[in-house]
């Protein structure tokens, strides 16, 4: 058996916070404000998973009205999340995914964010892709307000 999931996160650009993205650290002189560390890619890519498996969405799991989420580690989320599924007998086939940003480019991070996530999946690399854009100056994302990302994951039946 295999399920298909699909996920979208946003998250808003402010300053005095730190930059998480697909579990690794970005510098720049912006982060991403939200309840936990506002790892847009990772929420995105949780939200899938949970998706695939027909559970509700991240927020249902940790709501950002909860105190035990402040400031969360998104990769742990997702760990958990996953060692849930794979419980039921999932593991992961591939996952793609976009980071939607104008700054700071993506390009030099690309690598670290397929190893880490591919790490947390319990997977191997070339079971991830992670793709990133811009929304060429246009909307929220184009002025420098936040940044996007979108996933999509396979899971199969062992």
């Amino acid at each position: 058996m295999i399920r298909i999931g699909q996920g979208y996160d946003v998250h808003q650009l402010v300053k005095g916070r730190k930059m998480m993205i697909g579990g690794i650290e970005i510098p720049h002189e912006l982060g991403l404000l939200g309840h936990s560390d506002a790892d847009v890619l990772l929420h995105a890519i949780t939200d899938a998973v949970i998706g695939a498996v027909a559970r509700r969405d991240i927020g249902h799991f940790f709501p950002d009205t909860d105190a035990a989420y402040k400031d969360a580690d998104s990769a742990e989320l997702l760990r958990e999340v996953f060692r849930e599924v794979k419980k039921d007998g999932y593991r992961l086939s591939n996952l793609d995914c976009t980071v939607v940003a104008e700054q700071p480019k993506m390009a030099p991070y690309i690598d670290a964010m397929r190893d880490r996530i591919a790490e947390l999946l319990e997977a191997e690399p070339s079971q991830v892709n992670v793709k990133a854009t811009t929304s060429e100056q246009m909307g929220f994302v184009g002025r420098g307000e936040g940044i996007a990302s979108m996933a999509v994951v396979l899971l199969e039946k062992e």
